[in-house]
């Protein structure tokens, strides 16, 4: 975390790191887009993220702490600074975003703010935008929501230790379903 926060506050460490990870996005760019817009509904948006979080998703993937067979294989072919220059790059990125395939719902819709405005607020803010090692939600494809809270609800071991894990236990399929719906259309 120290060589983060020195990198956020070193212009030249920034712009450095940023062109360094344009070399190293290759393989991440298949899944997560060049920009960090997913072009695939199952896998989430990283532009925009929090560097902090990326980088500690980066570090639980090497580690094991989360398990997904491309991302744990993934982070550790890089080298600490290349995951920590990769985390930077996409947390500069643009947000783009999603045209809705249909019309959401406007009852669902409703569902799902209140839903999200008294299970989501606290860590992932009113917006959906993550602050400090929370992660910004908004904008991120419905199906990834889906499936991630039914992870987290399910206690998925790929996601052991996540205070997700006690949030989602309280989650009916509906309100994942409605949660999936508003949080996907919320402006990033």
């Amino acid at each position: 975390m120290e060589r983060l926060a020195a990198l956020e506050q070193d212009p030249a460490k920034r712009e450095q790191a940023y062109a360094a990870a344009e070399e190293r996005i290759l393989l991440c760019s298949k899944c997560h887009g060049k920009d960090g817009n997913s072009k695939r509904e199952y896998i989430p948006n990283l532009a925009g993220q929090k560097p902090q979080y990326l980088f500690d998703a980066f570090e639980k993937y090497v580690d094991g702490q989360r398990t997904d067979f491309v991302m744990n294989q993934a982070a550790k072919l890089l080298t600490l600074q290349d995951r920590l220059n990769i985390a930077y790059y996409f947390s500069q990125q643009k947000v783009a975003a999603r045209p809705a395939a249909v019309a959401p719902d406007k009852a669902l819709l409703e569902q799902g703010a209140q839903r999200f405005a008294t299970v989501c607020t606290t860590c992932h803010g009113e917006k959906g935008l993550g602050h400090d090692g929370f992660p910004r939600i908004a904008g991120q494809p419905g199906e990834y929501l889906t499936h991630a809270l039914q992870r987290y609800r399910d206690k998925d071991p790929s996601r052991a230790d996540s205070p997700m894990l006690a949030v989602a236990a309280l989650l009916s399929e509906d309100d994942i379903t409605a949660l999936a719906a508003y949080v996907s259309q919320l402006q990033p």
